[in-house]
């Protein structure tokens, strides 16, 4: 019997990991393998809560405990009647537990923090950064860790704030996501071993404190009479790029009763899927499993061939505001000059809304003359192209035909 009011169902697994499942909760279903769109203070920028639904077919979203502490506050969400209500978003919700963008205001703001090792970065990389660049400017330092939790100052204007594993559940349960996450340590994916061992080790002290300030404390009432908990909470698995230290903290985390689990961290290209069959061996496989802030299309299969069943990422809607669209053959920005004059369709072979009314040179006049709709557009466009990469994944799995599906998309996709 559950504690939350959630429940996986999975109708269909490949032998080798990949699976088809939904994914219950208060505010609805929705399908995994799932891309989540990111809506890091409560909007998925550029984008109306209805065209997510309706153009883009979004069934979930995801929004960052840490800014929507900051503005406008937790108190002011709870007041309007929770997050759902706040930003009209009445499907099933996600909150982070603000971890990893404190940590990228500490020591990983000086060092271009991402979920992807990069061991050459050039000037066009699109490799997702987590923090503002304006930020170093502000601050030498934001944020001190200890084992009790995280000292940090505000980015917006300097005040001093402390958060404890307990402190976000607390704002999360006001916040009043579906499905949030218990507080984790993170360190730079380059940093020595043993201080990957003191951060997961952490990690683990953390979660099992988040699991009880959610269940033992705020929800006891409930509990006692026997209700369902209206909110899931996720234990994260760290390890960095060791991949024994990946099996130990998911065989610890595992161990702990939450609704579903998070793999979070940093990777490498190359040892993503190691570092995948190294966690998920050890997590029960009735519950789901989230892979955070990982969402090119090539990584979403790698993460699905291993039983991911869902994942966030701001990338879609970052590349859409450079001018940046995918596509069935690859990326392409519309800022480049042979775009103007092309008025075909944005990707006949995707199609959706953005696609079927609007051409490329209308879009690329729109960055040109910096109007906002441009980037409205193609975020529209991004968030579709991803979502119907996953029905598409979700029906090869069913079809026991999502390898040869792969082969013949990446074939296509230049990433």
């Amino acid at each position: 019997m559950p504690h939350s009011g959630h429940t996986f169902e999975i109708s269909h697994a490949l032998p080798k990991g990949a699976r088809v499942g939904v994914i219950h909760t208060p505010h609805g279903s929705f399908n995994t393998p799932a891309f989540v769109a990111v809506g890091t203070k409560g909007t998925v920028k550029s984008v109306l809560p209805s065209d997510m639904a309706e153009k883009a077919k979004l069934e979930v979203s995801l929004a960052n405990t840490y800014h929507l502490f900051l503005q406008p506050g937790e108190e002011i969400v709870a007041k309007a009647g929770g997050l759902h209500s706040f930003m009209d978003w009445h499907k099933p919700l996600m909150t982070d537990s603000g971890g990893f963008q404190v940590f990228s205001l500490g020591v990983g703001y000086e060092k271009d923090a991402s979920k992807f090792v990069v061991e050459k970065r050039s000037e066009n990389a699109n490799e997702a950064v987590v923090f503002d660049e304006s930020i170093k400017t502000q601050h030498a330092k934001l944020a001190l860790v200890d084992d009790e939790g995280v000292t940090f100052t505000s980015h917006i204007d300097g005040t001093l704030y402390r958060f404890t594993p307990e402190r976000s559940v607390e704002i999360q349960h006001m916040l009043g996501a579906d499905i949030f996450f218990a507080f984790d340590d993170f360190v730079l994916p380059d940093a020595p071993r043993d201080e990957q061992v003191t951060s997961m080790r952490r990690t683990h002290a953390w979660a099992e404190r988040s699991l009880n300030a959610h269940r033992d404390r705020a929800y006891s009432a409930l509990l006692s009479r026997g209700e369902k908990l209206p909110q899931a909470i996720y234990g994260i698995v760290q390890g960095g790029r060791y991949m024994d230290l990946r099996a130990e903290s998911a065989r610890i985390i595992g161990s702990m009763d939450f609704d579903g689990y998070g793999i979070g961290g940093t990777f490498s290209k190359a040892d993503l899927g190691e570092a995948l069959i190294s966690a998920i061996k050890n997590l029960p496989s009735n519950k789901p499993r989230h892979l955070l802030g990982i969402g090119e299309p090539e990584d979403i299969f790698e993460a699905v061939s291993h039983g991911i069943d869902s994942f966030d990422c701001v990338q879609p809607t970052r590349l859409a505001r450079t001018g940046t669209m995918y596509t069935a053959r690859g990326k392409i920005n519309l800022l480049n000059e042979k775009y103007a004059t092309d008025f075909s369709e944005l990707d006949t072979a995707t199609g959706g809304y953005a696609s079927e009314h609007f051409s490329k040179a209308y879009v690329s006049h729109l960055f040109r003359a910096k109007e906002m709709l441009g980037a409205t557009i193609l975020s529209i466009h991004n968030l579709y192209f991803l979502t119907k990469l996953m029905d598409d994944i979700r029906s090869s799995i069913v079809e026991d035909k999502f390898e040869q599906f792969r082969a013949s998309f990446l074939q296509t996709y230049k990433s």
